[in-house]
């Protein structure tokens, strides 16, 4: 298993570094809206059926440098907070997507909700797969997670393949679970907890980290 590992979630945005296999997962900053805004405005047509709609009295960060800078400083005080980490995947120097752990939530449930989006001329290269296992050995290892969901719309094949290629549980369907691009969508739940973490550990790393 890599050496390169998984920083402490108290420690400066900055400085935190997740490193998988191939790519190395880290927050975003301000600096980085020319890459993402580029990356986001090729990829809009793709990804808006699957996101939930935005406020139209909101800026668009896609568009907005500022309304960006303010994305990025929600998602610092959430992750001071430890209610959610944000990701951005990066494949050497390139930005490639975002992936986060959303939702989290301590007390007796100890888990959290990790959702994804990868740019389409990266897409069937497996970085999600990928950017999953090395999120997940943080929230397990790190966060100590008790338990992680993926929740997809049952026709997003795209997404749902990740899922298989990593044979995570699937857990059943949420009817009319999450707003999506206007409408309420039913939404597959897949499910692993810290004890399947621990036996899957090993041949998880082998094959992703």
């Amino acid at each position: 298993m890599s050496g390169r590992g998984h920083t402490h979630p108290s420690m400066p945005s900055g400085a935190i570094r997740l490193y998988g296999r191939r790519l190395m997962l880290r927050p975003l900053t301000a600096a980085d809206w020319p890459q993402w805004s580029e990356v986001r405005q090729r990829n809009e047509q793709w990804l808006i059926p699957w996101e939930p709609l935005r406020s139209p009295t909101m800026l668009d960060p896609t568009r907005d440098r500022d309304a960006f800078a303010a994305r990025c400083s929600a998602r610092d005080r959430d992750r001071q907070l430890g209610v959610a980490y944000g990701f951005g995947i990066f494949v050497g120097a390139d930005f490639a997507g975002e992936i986060n752990l959303n939702g989290v939530v301590r007390g007796a449930l100890q888990g959290g909700t990790i959702g994804y989006w990868i740019d389409r001329a990266k897409a069937g290269q497996r970085y999600t797969a990928e950017g999953v296992i090395t999120l997940a050995k943080f929230s397990f290892e790190q966060l100590h997670l008790h338990r992680l969901e993926i929740c997809i719309v049952p026709r997003n094949s795209n997404s749902r393949r990740v899922m298989e290629v990593l044979a995570i549980r699937e857990e059943g369907i949420a009817s009319r679970f999450l707003e999506i691009n206007g409408a309420w969508e039913d939404h597959v739940r897949y499910g692993i907890t810290a004890e399947e973490w621990q036996i899957r550990r090993d041949e998880l790393a082998a094959a992703w980290l």
